[in-house]
């Protein structure tokens, strides 16, 4: 470690020792990248995504608060229904019509857990394939969740729910563009093929598991937006951080910490899942055209040749902006473009000018291509050092 960089910390553990923390000060250090040591970049993101207040004297009462807020939310929407639906059966001259799952009213209780299953199904595909590359998302947590796995408690587990899940309807999978992808019931059996992730024994549960605990949270406790395709690749990164903690403390609290910094994220970036409000200000649309825009301010040659070639910016920057490019790069690497992005007042403004960046830091090679050499640098981008496109998005934030 150099002495540049032990001094970096240093700053970093003074400006986090304040009673009262400066906000100011704090995001002028993480804007140049947090360091991993001692847990400062996971205490400086759940400051950063307006989750820890900045009074560090209210934090045990607050954490405390907000991780049993979490526990009943995983008593009410997971071991609730899990616990009738283990019930049903024992107690036949218990259930009414209004309790019996083949009540018609779409409002019943079990019409929601049908419903809740497809969403269930969906986030699971999607959580087991998070970061193929790495093998930390299937190995088991540290900390398993006790409540879920408490064997007093008898009753349906997601894990479980994935497994017996049969639905009569048809299975569908929701992406970001709405409803796709209708498959024939006898495939929700067979959803994995290859067997390519087994889970673990009884009394463990891997990471993927508790990300997907996550996701279902949300997604019932969201129902206007629910789940869509790409939420697990936000999540992803923010839970990696804390569960990679040095700091056993925080680390042990990584689910519901997880929770309400996705929950705050999302109330900033929702709208870009929401398909109604594409064509709105707030919309997905306009931030695609945004980069565009700036583009052809910053670089008049580059946005006359891609619009020469008819490269849309919803052909690449859809991803680029709904993802936070986290699809871009390595997960290290996303994290660092984090750092800078979370520390921006207006994070999502500075995601443009990354993006602006990205496009004008590989101008030689769009200037020279056709539609397909362009469309495939676009798809696969070709700069693997992130340092460089951040500097490049501070220029050009520097000189608007």
């Amino acid at each position: 470690m150099t002495t540049a960089y032990r001094n970096r910390i240093q700053e970093f553990n003074v400006a986090l020792s304040e009673e009262n923390i400066n906000l100011k000060t704090l995001r002028e250090l993480c804007f140049n990248g947090i360091p991993f040591e001692g847990g400062i970049r996971a205490l400086c993101w759940k400051i950063l995504l307006n989750y820890l207040p900045l009074d560090q004297t209210l934090w045990e009462s607050f954490l405390k608060k907000q991780r049993e807020v979490y526990s009943q939310f995983l008593k009410e929407m997971i071991i609730q229904p899990g616990i009738a639906k283990a019930n049903l059966g024992l107690f036949r001259e218990d259930v009414t019509m209004e309790d019996h799952p083949l009540n018609p009213n779409p409002d019943s209780r079990w019409n929601n857990y049908f419903k809740d299953n497809e969403i269930l199904l969906q986030i699971d595909k999607d959580v087991r394939r998070l970061y193929p590359d790495m093998a930390f998302f299937q190995r088991p947590t540290d900390y398993p969740c006790q409540l879920i796995l408490d064997p007093q408690n008898d009753y349906e587990t997601l894990r479980r729910r994935v497994e017996q899940t049969t639905l009569k309807a048809q299975t569908v999978n929701r992406n970001r563009s709405g409803v796709t992808n209708v498959s024939s019931p006898g495939k929700a059996f067979n959803l994995y093929p290859s067997n390519e992730y087994e889970v673990l024994p009884n009394g463990s549960e891997a990471h993927w598991e508790v990300v997907e605990r996550i996701l279902f949270i949300y997604a019932k406790l969201n129902p206007g937006i629910a789940y869509v395709q790409g939420m697990n690749e936000i999540v992803g990164p923010i839970y990696y951080t804390f569960a990679t903690d040095p700091n056993s403390q925080w680390k042990e609290h990584a689910e519901a910490d997880t929770f309400f910094c996705f929950t705050n994220l999302m109330s900033e970036n929702r709208d870009n899942f929401i398909k109604s409000l594409d064509d709105s200000q707030c919309g997905i649309t306009y931030k695609m055209e945004s980069v565009y825009s700036m583009l052809k301010d910053k670089d008049l040659e580059l946005y006359l040749k891609l619009e020469e070639q008819n490269i849309k910016p919803q052909y690449f920057t859809f991803r680029w902006l709904t993802l936070l490019l986290s699809q871009e790069f390595l997960l290290p690497d996303v994290i660092r473009i984090w750092d800078t992005l979370f520390s921006d007042q207006d994070r999502f403004h500075f995601l443009i000018l990354v993006c602006c960046a990205m496009l004008i830091l590989i101008r030689d090679n769009l200037l020279a291509g056709d539609f397909t050499v362009n469309m495939r640098s676009l798809q696969d981008y070709p700069i693997s050092d992130v340092h460089t496109i951040l500097i490049k998005a501070k220029d050009l934030q520097d000189n608007s």
